[in-house]
């Protein structure tokens, strides 16, 4: 894997993050998911305030690995990387996002969860795919059954993904990293429980060791 596929993948969870109120919340969320010891965020186009949320995230913790997820259109990928953004993550794979993405030298992660994704993300060289979503669409069993044909991909499963099930995903050496929200849910940040967020954190990094060294 290339340096920012393998150090994301080192991390092993990344928030996937949702801010109502970036003014507010997006500095402080960064040093609470840095704290403990998650440098890294996937910040949605879901909500209006992406961009500036990214350029926030970023100028608090300059190391943070930050990029822009929910990714539908060549205009965020451009608003994405004038905020900072280093990753973008798309829901689908859509080939005209990802060779634009391309085009402008920034890693990024499509959904994909079928054979004919799989074979679309084989003619543009990817590493990294996001599997979306992932417990819906056959969890850990399809994620395995699908690298046996197209072993060059390493996935990087969100949607359901917790506390509960992060271990067996990461067990696997398919799986580059696990997206997430459960240590970032609307109630942690909406309430500013950043030490909780903190915490959450540390528990996902346990568990990415245990996992790993196991």
């Amino acid at each position: 894997m290339n340096a920012l596929n393998q150090a994301i993948s080192d991390i092993g969870v990344v928030p996937v993050i949702k801010l109502n109120n970036p003014e507010r919340d997006a500095a402080p969320l960064a040093k609470a998911l840095c704290e403990g010891g998650v440098p890294v965020a996937e910040v949605t186009f879901r909500a209006a305030g992406a961009p500036l949320a990214i350029k926030a995230m970023k100028e608090t913790c300059p190391d943070m690995i930050v990029g822009a997820g929910t990714v539908t259109t060549t205009a965020q990928i451009d608003d994405a990387i004038a905020a900072g953004a280093q990753f973008i993550v798309t829901p689908g794979f859509d080939p005209e996002l990802v060779a634009y993405a391309q085009s402008k030298d920034i890693a990024i992660y499509p959904g994909c969860t079928t054979p004919t994704d799989y074979h679309a993300a084989l003619k543009f060289g990817l590493e990294v795919l996001k599997f979306f979503p992932a417990e819906q669409s056959g969890g850990l069993a399809k994620i395995k059954a699908m690298s046996a044909p197209f072993p060059q991909f390493k996935v990087m499963p969100t949607g359901g993904v917790s506390l509960k099930n992060l271990k067996d995903y990461l067990s696997s050496p398919v799986i580059a990293a696990c997206g997430g929200s459960y240590m970032v849910t609307a109630d942690l940040i909406d309430n500013q429980k950043w030490d909780e967020i903190t915490d959450l954190c540390k528990k996902s990094r346990e568990i990415v060791k245990e996992a790993r060294n196991g």
